[in-house]
């Protein structure tokens, strides 16, 4: 029988260095997209999917990424008398169950790999996805949505996949591919950031990924990979052919959030989907290109 997928872990203890100085002060999964920062875009995202309880892998000074996620009070009484409707609403998205998150610290960045063992406790034997939320995926049906729907179908361990140049495999986790039906990808192989001449396909692992309790055993195992850090796909490569391993090619459009571009580019391709905002954004966006 297929174990119903409740947990999440989000790994958020990066120090956002490509975006300083505006993450001197602030985690980089609180800068927003339109009106939204990255973190409620993959919270909202795992609820879609049937997540109930979450786990945030956090570091030093990243307790607004909690904090976000309570009632406040004292805004929301005043956005009451002020009858401010669509602001209340606005807040009411953003708010969690009581007891639905908890974080563990990830004092020293030994990698994703290392970040992901942090939550051994949360995850005790249950599957559990992980959304990265520097990923974030415009899309009809949300991602994760898409690969809880192949876990159901599949059992076992399942990660997003796209198709990447072949000169850029050595950015990303690769897989090396066995069945595929134009969709689901049986995983016979992962090999973390490959030269290009050494890959086994232009399959890439993005960061949404639904895992089988097990891999904690050999993240536990701190063996160093790629970067000199314990690489979470090296962990996930001990699973195949012990458990159901696939990708999927999921429906949408990433934008990496953690490259300013990426980030920039995200802003233009959410405003363009807001019915308030699209007609104004295509009229100034006329002004510079």
């Amino acid at each position: 029988m297929i174990k119903k997928l409740r947990k999440a872990v989000l790994p958020v203890a990066g120090l956002g260095t490509r975006f300083l100085p505006a993450t001197k002060a602030i985690a980089k999964e609180m800068l927003p997209v339109v009106d939204k920062p990255l973190i409620q875009y993959a919270v909202e995202e795992a609820r879609a999917a049937g997540i109930e309880l979450f786990c945030m892998v956090t570091g030093r000074g990243k307790t607004a990424l909690v904090e976000h996620f309570d009632v406040a009070y004292e805004l929301e009484h005043t956005l009451r008398e002020r009858n401010r409707t669509e602001a209340l609403a606005a807040l009411a998205a953003s708010h969690t169950e009581p007891g639905s998150i908890t974080t563990v610290r990830q004092q020293v960045p030994l990698g994703l790999g290392h970040a992901i063992w942090c939550a051994r406790a949360f995850i005790g034997d249950d599957p559990f996805a992980i959304l990265l939320p520097d990923d974030l995926i415009l899309s009809n049906k949300p991602c994760l949505t898409q690969l809880a729907e192949a876990y159901g179908e599949t059992g076992g361990n399942i990660v997003a996949v796209t198709e990447v140049p072949r000169e850029q495999t050595n950015r990303y986790g690769i897989l090396k591919v066995g069945r595929d039906d134009g969709r689901l990808v049986e995983v016979k192989g992962l090999v973390e950031k490959p030269a290009p001449e050494d890959a086994p396909s232009n399959l890439s692992i993005i960061g949404r990924y639904i895992l089988m309790a097990e891999v904690i055993e050999y993240l536990a195992l701190m063996q160093r990979g790629a970067g000199g850090e314990v690489q979470l796909t090296d962990g996930m490569a001990k699973l195949i052919g012990k458990q159901p391993f696939h990708g999927v090619r999921y429906e949408g459009r990433r934008f990496d959030c953690g490259d300013k571009l990426g980030f920039l580019e995200a802003q233009v391709a959410f405003a363009l989907q807001r019915p308030d905002l699209a007609d104004a954004m295509r009229g100034f966006l006329k002004n510079y290109v």
